[in-house]
């Protein structure tokens, strides 16, 4: 899943591709480096960020999403958002998959249009939200809050009548966890696993990989692969990142060690 961040203010990339025509052309250089999936997200999640009125978040990623699909009609595409009318209009623009970061929790209406729509919803575990999450963030059980928390939201979305096929799981990196949590995340991954539905990560370019090595979000890839090879042995199916050619290669070869006869 190569990501294109149709916002200003996002934590690695904020900006860079801002206007439709950047962010249509980084999408197809995506696609080029061998992204399956791209997910547009036109609301910075980044900590600390201020929530988006939805029109603004519309016209960001409306006409990106029709461009790409014009250009390309079998590259899968995720909507970023934890609006349902976002969601609706971004499916019905071409969009394939619904990625809500809060796990149906900011938007009453997420569960009945994602049914309603029939598709791939990604349900991610955040502690709080992006303006608040990383103040402190503290568990008593780390792994465990977020197994129940996703037990509770498949329950949510199973009442909406989301297909159980349809529902991915992410422990949310970053999202109200501190430095130590996002390894423990990684390190116990398969326990999500185990729930029994696909689990997607996005540990790319993350403060807890720059922390580590002291280094800035556009100087993280080896760290990034490392967290990606990791993340794959543990069980994730599909992982979020920015530099989709260099971990399209880390995928490739993690892929053939986990499968090796």
């Amino acid at each position: 899943m190569g990501i294109v961040n149709v916002t200003p203010d996002s934590f690695s990339d904020g900006g860079q591709y801002f206007s439709t025509d950047s962010a249509v052309n980084h999408a197809m250089s995506l696609i080029n480096d061998g992204a399956d999936i791209l997910d547009i997200g036109g609301e910075s999640t980044r900590p600390g960020a201020a929530p988006l009125y939805v029109d603004d978040e519309v016209n960001r990623i409306l006409p990106v999403i029709k461009s790409i699909r014009e250009k390309d009609s079998v590259v899968l595409i995720s909507i970023d958002t934890t609006k349902s009318v976002v969601a609706k209009l971004a499916v019905e623009a071409g969009a394939d998959i619904v990625n809500d970061i809060s796990g149906f929790t900011l938007d009453e209406r997420m569960p009945v249009v994602v049914a309603e729509l029939d598709v791939p919803v990604i349900l991610m575990h955040m502690k709080g939200t992006p303006k608040n999450m990383q103040n402190d963030p503290a568990y008593a059980d780390l792994i465990g809050e977020i197994s129940s928390f996703f037990l509770t939201q498949i329950n949510v979305a199973k009442s909406a009548d989301v297909s159980s096929e349809k529902i991915i799981l992410d422990p949310g990196i970053g999202f109200g966890k501190t430095i130590a949590h996002n390894f423990v995340l990684i390190q116990k991954l398969k326990e999500f696993c185990d729930l029994g539905y696909p689990v997607l990560i996005g540990p790319s370019r993350k403060a807890f990989i720059g922390t580590i090595l002291d280094l800035p979000p556009n100087d993280r890839i080896e760290g990034t692969a490392a967290a990606v090879s990791a993340c794959i042995l543990n069980g994730a199916r599909i992982v979020r990142v920015h530099d989709v050619k260099e971990m399209k290669r880390v995928v490739t070869i993690t892929e053939k060690i986990r499968t090796a006869a």
